[in-house]
């Protein structure tokens, strides 16, 4: 075996180190700050449902629905149903992180009522990330195993649509999270220090979808690291 590959390899495991260290430490993160914001309790007695029913109707999204979802943090907005969907503690929670959870789906909404660019880049990339990462990973191993160098280099190209999903996805979940505190601020919803910790539990969310790209970015480095060892021997 020729001894680039020993470097590669050492450095392709690295690689896959890091990047679980990453998305180990942002899970435990964001878990962490749900359980500590849960446990703080608003002053007032609203939910986390009629947090977002009062921020869409103030909004004049009346035609949102907001609906009881399964799931723990499986919190979302359809946007082809016009639904927003909160998970059973977030749905009747009085905390914190009811109601930041809850502004930040409706935030979502609002984007799409605005045509907020973003959102529109993301939907239309959508069928194009579910195509390259379920063709992607097969061109890449296709292309190894039987040493075709230029079907490898399609599936790297291939699974680099998910990086630029991800990428387009940074500024949905931040603007979401901005839009989410103004309403919170605008109607009331909140005091100012129920805000600050609002603000904070907002922020750690976010901070997921940082780590989910960097792990992206380490795994594709990593292949590419392989192609190009491959490539080396042809």
């Amino acid at each position: 075996m020729p001894y680039y590959y020993f470097g590669y390899d050492l450095i392709g495991w690295i690689l896959v180190g890091v990047g679980a260290i990453i998305t180990i430490v942002a899970d435990v993160y964001v878990n962490n700050s749900y359980r500590k914001y849960k446990r703080v309790k608003l002053q007032t007695d609203i939910t986390g449902c009629e947090v977002a029913r009062k921020i869409l109707d103030a909004n004049g999204l009346k035609d949102v629905y907001v609906v009881e979802t399964k799931g723990v943090l499986s919190d979302h907005y359809d946007p082809t149903r016009k639904t927003i969907r909160l998970s059973k503690d977030i749905f009747h929670g009085n905390s914190i992180a009811s109601a930041s959870v809850a502004a930040h789906e409706v935030g979502h909404a609002l984007q799409d009522k605005t045509g907020y660019k973003f959102m529109r880049i993301r939907s239309f990339l959508i069928p194009f990330t579910n195509f390259g990462s379920k063709f992607g990973y097969i061109a890449l191993l296709i292309g190894l195993i039987f040493g075709l160098t230029d079907i490898a280099w399609a599936g790297i190209g291939l699974l680099l649509l998910i990086v630029l999903f991800q990428l387009v996805t940074l500024p949905v979940e931040f603007n979401a999270s901005f839009r989410a505190g103004l309403q919170l601020d605008k109607l009331g919803i909140l005091n100012l220090d129920e805000q600050k910790e609002s603000k904070k539990m907002l922020r750690s969310a976010a901070y997921t979808y940082v780590a989910s790209l960097a792990t992206t970015l380490l795994e594709i480095l990593r292949l590419l690291l392989i192609v190009i060892a491959r490539g080396r021997d042809d």
